[in-house]
């Protein structure tokens, strides 16, 4: 049986919020020191505008901060894009790439992501990567398939020597209030546990694998007891500090 993983429940802001979210992150600071010991690791992901004021307003806090994206750069002529160290210089310990939202409406491949992820891990970033099928796929019966494959291509080959972490995110039940089944969730994080050990060996044993798709209060503990499910990956609920802080209670 594996052995219990520290839990991460990681919010993912997306395109929300202005300077006045930011009392959202001191309220979560609020009741994670009022509840004191809390067996999670916390990450919040602003928008890019607020992660340097967010890293400032958690420092010596229990939460982390990470970004919803980089490029695959260091740096160069690439207008409107952040590159892994600039988060890295705003206070970002994580970042997202991979994410549904980026794959379908900015074309991204797995193999864009995969160089995402490793320009991350060479700036001292912790990378959440993506991965998950869409309703079609699924009806299709090649979800396995799709996420399979989308393992295969979107990881770094040095997964075994670093920090990465996995997110499933069916793309159909992201933002739609609707869940897969509690065994559905179990098949696919059992499916990429066995790929991620195939490939990885003891590294896929204690690999974080995140689930994330209309995670809410009301549904997170039953999905966080879930075998192989290490944590969430949140979107709308993390949105609101007492809502977010009702999910990482439930891990």
């Amino acid at each position: 049986m594996q052995e219990r993983l520290r839990p991460l429940i990681a919010g993912n802001w997306k395109m929300n919020g202005t300077g006045a979210a930011l009392e959202q992150i001191a309220r979560l600071r609020t009741l994670l020191e009022e509840a004191g010991d809390i067996d999670s690791e916390v990450l919040v992901c602003p928008p890019a505008t607020l992660l340097h004021r967010a890293a400032q307003g958690a420092e010596g806090s229990p939460i982390h901060i990470g970004g919803q994206d980089c490029h695959a750069d260091p740096s160069g002529a690439h207008t409107g894009d952040i590159s892994a160290s600039m988060l890295l210089d705003a206070g970002a310990s994580h970042v997202i790439v991979g994410h549904s939202e980026r794959r379908a409406d900015h074309g991204e491949t797995s193999q864009t992501v995969r160089a995402k992820a490793e320009a991350a891990l060479a700036a001292g970033l912790v990378p959440i990567i993506c991965v998950g099928e869409t309703e079609a796929e699924r009806l299709a019966g090649t979800a396995n398939q799709v996420v399979g494959d989308q393992i295969d291509f979107s990881l770094p080959d040095t997964f075994g020597e670093t920090t990465i972490i996995v997110a499933y995110e069916p793309v159909w039940a992201i933002g739609t209030g609707r869940t897969p089944t509690i065994e559905d969730i179990a098949q696919m994080h059992a499916h990429m546990r066995a790929l991620l050990v195939a490939h990885f060996g003891g590294a896929g044993e204690t690999a974080l694998l995140l689930y994330g798709g209309s995670v809410k209060p009301s549904n997170a503990e039953e999905i966080l007891r879930t075998a192989n499910v290490n944590g969430a990956l949140v979107g709308g609920a993390s949105l609101l500090a007492d809502d977010f802080f009702s999910i990482i209670v439930a891990a």
